[in-house]
């Protein structure tokens, strides 16, 4: 078998590329179905965990004595803050599984991980939303544990198809093609918020119910139809064409080095070539490949800021305005709508300018001001909507490209090259750090909310959004330095 790389291009087969992906979508798309439907039902749930006295439902429901004996907070405000934290637990446990996502993506079998993570945390999300409520059991302890263990079960998501997208596609356009197939995470929360508000009028625990089974029928599929490498398919790895020689330079990783060795080949990152296949990179040394540090730590805030308009925009909306929870579930898809169009059109124009960090600031800065006019909107579901697809498409945006592209370029450098199997690894780092800036996120949000209300919810936000542009701010101005000196030595060649 020959060293990935050197077999030829087969232009022919290139169809079966894209026809081989939608397997791609799927998995993480059923993943956030599943995690969004915890957001989209959060009022029935503190409702659920307050006194009748504050629910009028209940009564109706069970017998007040039965109710009354298992309601696990004296009010609303304390529900709340309990769920926030428990967005922060599972973001906590879900960023520590991503580091270690990572590494073990890089070593076993992609579709082995996947299928695993997904039938797995299908049967938590399961427990945790459907029987607990079937069997009337209500314990804070209890509730913690599983979201402990759902968050670990869902990283192994990202890492790994990001790892196996970076398989089958190139430098070339992989702005827009990972722009456009990071979508699946908005997907996958229009689907949960489509479904939940189908069954809520059921009760909440179907709605965990039926995004479980759809997640776990997932899993089985993926498990017989992913394919990981393109040599799984007898097509040849990225980077030789027909006539064996070295594919163009957009097939190197945006991040190399100019001046790196031209017969270096962008193979693989899960060749079946045992023999032959490189040694996995390890954890730190990931972490002083340049721009990791600086990309996590930015993505640290963005995320934060990302995850809780994934976490609270529903209940913000019945909250704040004070719409029916299935009505604020639909409203708030158009926030992932804009950030599905907005990763999708931004990864465009990186690729175009084979720049990703001015990309990314010119658009943050934006989303300073759509954040300060969303905080403002006023009453109306159709302004709110707009507005509010304005925001996804400047905040949403930049996350995906981040945690999809850019990662794939960080996980591709020429530094690398000699032990390619980092792309896994790069990405847990980058949304691990994410997570966990996420998950303390959680928690502040619901502290702020509580004491001084949503209007400074939006002014931490802003300031999230502005620490990420600091962060990467060296990597703009390195970037725009080479802009301008490439249009100046394309003036001198005119």
């Amino acid at each position: 078998m020959a060293v990935p790389g050197s077999l030829p291009r087969q232009p022919a087969n290139r169809g079966l590329v894209s026809h081989c992906t939608h397997h791609h979508i799927v998995v993480y798309s059923l993943l956030h179905a599943s995690r969004k439907t915890f957001s989209n039902v959060k009022v029935s749930i503190s409702n659920q965990w307050t006194p009748s006295c504050l629910n009028s439902t209940a009564p109706e429901l069970r017998p007040y004595e039965l109710w009354n004996s298992n309601h696990l907070f004296p009010n609303a405000e304390e529900a709340t803050l309990f769920l926030g934290t428990l967005d922060t637990i599972f973001l906590f446990s879900y960023a520590v599984g991503l580091f270690v996502s990572g590494i073990v993506g890089d070593r076993l079998n992609l579709r082995w991980v996947l299928s695993f993570g997904m039938c797995s945390s299908a049967l938590v999300v399961f427990f945790f939303g459907t029987l607990t409520e079937w069997l009337h059991f209500y314990n804070k302890w209890f509730y913690c544990c599983l979201w402990v263990v759902n968050g670990l079960l869902q990283s192994t998501g990202w890492p790994c198809v990001v790892a196996v997208m970076g398989n089958w596609f190139g430098k070339a356009g992989r702005g827009f093609v990972f722009g456009l197939w990071s979508a699946c995470a908005s997907v996958g929360n229009i689907l949960g918020a489509f479904l939940a508000s189908c069954v809520l009028k059921y009760g909440y625990e179907y709605a965990f119910l039926v995004t479980a089974s759809v997640q776990f029928a997932g899993g089985v599929i993926v498990f017989f139809g992913l394919l990981t490498s393109p040599k799984e398919v007898g097509l040849p790895e990225l980077g030789a064409d027909e006539d064996g020689v070295v594919e163009e330079d957009a097939n190197r990783p945006l991040m190399g080095d100019d001046d790196a060795d031209d017969d270096d080949q962008n193979y693989s990152i899960q060749a079946t070539d045992t023999d032959n296949q490189p040694k996995a990179i390890g954890f730190f040394q990931a972490c002083c490949l340049p721009g990791v540090v600086l990309y996590s730590l930015a993505y640290a805030c963005l995320k934060l800021v990302n995850y809780s308009f994934f976490f609270w925009l529903p209940f913000y909306l019945s909250n704040n305005f004070g719409w029916k929870e299935a009505e604020a579930d639909q409203l708030s898809i158009w926030y992932d709508v804009g950030g599905i169009i907005g990763g999708t059109i931004q990864g465009l124009i990186s690729d175009v300018l084979q720049k990703r960090a001015p990309v990314l600031a010119i658009s943050l800065l934006f989303a300073v001001g759509s954040l300060f006019g969303y905080s403002r909107s006023p009453n109306s579901k159709p302004v709110n909507a707009v507005i509010m697809t304005i925001t996804g498409f400047f905040i949403g945006g930049p996350s995906n490209m981040i945690s999809s592209a850019i990662s794939a370029d960080l996980g591709r450098q020429d530094l690398v090259k000699g032990s390619s199997e980092a792309l896994a690894t790069v990405t847990g780092i980058v949304d691990g750090t994410g997570s966990i800036g996420a998950a303390v996120g959680q928690y502040l949000v619901s502290l702020i909310q509580e004491n001084l209300g949503w209007m400074w919810v939006f002014y931490f936000f802003i300031l999230m959004t502005s620490s990420t542009v600091l962060f990467i701010s060296p990597l703009i101005v390195r970037e725009i330095k080479l802009l301008l000196h490439e249009r100046h030595l394309r003036m001198l060649a005119e």
